[in-house]
């Protein structure tokens, strides 16, 4: 509600010539200023969403970054990940009949179980990744995180505080599921919620503009990481035989084509 607010706000100042800023004007600044904070404060708006706002969309889409994920297991090259896109069966949407996330048990107590290095044992899966993907990551005996930061490849923010850190799954539970997981049983699909190959610590805000969006529909705003997140996404269906829709994999292919312009 915050961000539309400030966005409306925004926009009819403009309307109204910007620079002339009269009594009613100021005001309106104000409110905007009261706004962002209070967005900002309660997590509403994220920093990502705020450059994006204020440099507008067009500059937000677009914003360059890091063009890797630190830690996280490396992707295929763009010439092997056209030999896995080429190799994947094209086909409907499937239907979400049946799905909850409670379908793909995830954070796991014991990662080890599913391929992840843990410091003591003590971490669960989420644990594990912020320890992967985090820089300077110190944690207590209890495996809760005392120090460290993350740089998030989806918009290049440097993350500060792990609770505004999400752990992404690339190829979404719910996109899974109509892509052929819903005919997986239970132990594979908690395999996949909890694959370290599946899994990248990112801004939650980034996260949750996401949802459960395939690459037609959703691209880092990060521009230079746009290249390896197409890579990664491959990987994860054929690793997993899920299938892809047309306009998924078109999306796939053109984004391929930009890393060889990268």
């Amino acid at each position: 509600m915050a961000y539309f607010l400030y966005g409306r706000a925004r926009r009819e100042w403009i309307r109204r010539g910007g620079g002339h800023l009269k009594k009613t004007g100021i005001v309106g600044i104000l409110v905007v200023v009261l706004v962002l904070g209070y967005g900002l404060y309660t997590g509403t708006i994220s920093p990502g969403q705020l450059l994006s706002e204020v440099l507008g969309d067009d500059a937000g889409s677009g914003r360059s970054g890091p063009s890797t994920a630190h830690g996280a297991p490396a992707p295929p090259s763009p010439s092997a990940a056209r030999e896995m896109l080429r190799k994947l069966d094209v086909a409907p949407v499937g239907s979400m009949a049946g799905y909850s996330r409670e379908e793909f048990p995830h954070w796991a107590a014991d990662g080890t179980e599913f391929g992840w290095d843990e410091p003591d044992g003590s971490c669960d899966v989420r644990d594990d990744a912020l320890i992967r993907d985090g820089l300077g990551i110190e944690v207590d005996e209890e495996c809760s995180i005392t120090a460290g930061k993350w740089l998030d490849p989806y918009t290049s923010t440097t993350l500060k505080d792990s609770e505004d850190v999400d752990i992404d799954h690339i190829v979404p539970l719910a996109n899974a599921w109509r892509s052929g997981a819903d005919d997986w049983n239970e132990s594979e699909r908690e395999t996949y919620a909890n694959d370290p190959g599946v899994l990248l610590s990112v801004d939650d805000g980034a996260n949750q503009a996401k949802g459960d969006k395939g690459p037609e529909a959703w691209r880092p705003p990060n521009a230079d990481f746009r290249c390896e997140y197409a890579r990664r996404w491959i990987s994860v269906k054929h690793e997993w035989d899920l299938t892809v829709n047309t306009q998924e994999k078109a999306t796939l292919e053109e984004m391929l084509q930009g890393c060889e312009a990268s």
